[in-house]
């Protein structure tokens, strides 16, 4: 076979092959759709239902929501489903962040997922025992080096979301605090209340409760730009800490070999009712932002946050198994 109809044949292959695709997501959705997620009551549940339940008129096919607990299960189930686009996963940062504790996983999230998009985000905030004589986050890395090892911090279990967000301030602050562990968030957050802990990193919308009721002092958000639930809070990075960022987030996920087309058609359904005034609305309340972002960017986001934690991760040695 000569060069030119080599050529030809492979240009030939490529378009019936985008033209599969095109069928296929003029075709879709032809029956109900499965979103996997954590337990019932859980941060990926809620989001996922909001999307479940505006999605589902939106397509016409009826969105079912799965609800998986034990950890990563659904993670494990849609890494293997046929990549049709009909079972699709809700997860949130523990999808990309448990590898990097764990010896042993049953996915892997850079092969078996492929990013629809990023709905919300969940900022934390950093806040402290009013007893303690700092009110910036400068102040308190001034505080802090100055009594290495004798300031400390509320923690929920290994790895969670506010054990890294302070084990990532401890190493671009380059202070010294000590961890001092509680069964979840709630319980970490009544010892900073009661006085038995000094700094914690709780989500917004209960650490702004703490704040307004005058037993605990706010020193900064953890997300990159100030909060409509914390105003009037500046961020970690404008306050010394450049390109400080630990927020949770959540999104679509579809197994890998999902047609492109599909991709598209999921992203470009969510993004767009993601950005619903009513939506947004809903979302907040829960203590919730809606995001609606490309793939690309979603995939970017994870890459990025897994350099930054693998890195946290390996130098506090913290362990998940």
């Amino acid at each position: 076979m000569t060069p030119s109809r080599f050529a030809a044949r492979a240009f030939t292959l490529a378009a019936m092959l985008v033209c599969v695709q095109l069928a296929c997501a003029q075709a879709y959705p032809s029956r109900a759709l499965r979103i996997l997620t954590a337990e019932a009551g859980g941060g990926s549940d809620l989001p996922a239902r909001v999307i479940a339940q505006a999605l589902s008129p939106s397509i016409g096919q009826p969105v079912i929501v799965d609800n998986r607990g034990g950890g990563v299960i659904a993670g494990e189930i849609v890494a293997k489903a046929s990549p049709d686009g009909y079972t699709l996963l809700f997860y949130g940062n523990s999808l990309w962040t448990l590898p990097l504790m764990r010896t042993h996983m049953n996915y892997d999230t850079a092969k078996d997922f492929v990013p629809v998009t990023l709905a919300i985000i969940t900022p934390t905030m950093l806040v402290v025992h009013p007893t303690l004589q700092v009110t910036s986050v400068k102040e308190l890395i001034a505080y802090t080096k100055a009594r290495p090892g004798q300031v400390n911090y509320a923690s929920a279990a290994p790895g969670t979301g506010n054990h890294l967000a302070a084990e990532l301030f401890k190493s671009m602050a380059g202070v010294n605090m000590v961890r001092v562990p509680y069964k979840g968030h709630a319980s970490a957050l009544n010892a900073l209340v009661a006085g038995e802990t000094q700094v914690f990193f709780p989500i917004v919308g209960p650490g702004m409760q703490q704040v307004n009721a005058g037993k605990a002092r706010a020193l900064a958000v953890t997300s990159l730009q100030p909060t409509p639930q914390a105003p009037g809070v500046p961020t970690m990075a404008s306050q010394g800490l450049p390109g400080y960022e630990s927020v949770f987030r959540a999104g679509v996920f579809a197994p890998t070999g999902t047609p492109a087309a599909i991709i598209s058609r999921l992203n470009r359904e969510i993004a767009q009712l993601l950005q619903r005034p009513e939506i947004k609305e809903r979302l907040l309340s829960m203590g919730m932002e809606a995001v609606g972002s490309s793939p690309a960017e979603f995939g970017a986001a994870i890459k990025s946050e897994v350099a930054i934690m693998g890195k946290v991760i390996k130098e506090a040695g913290i362990r998940d198994e």
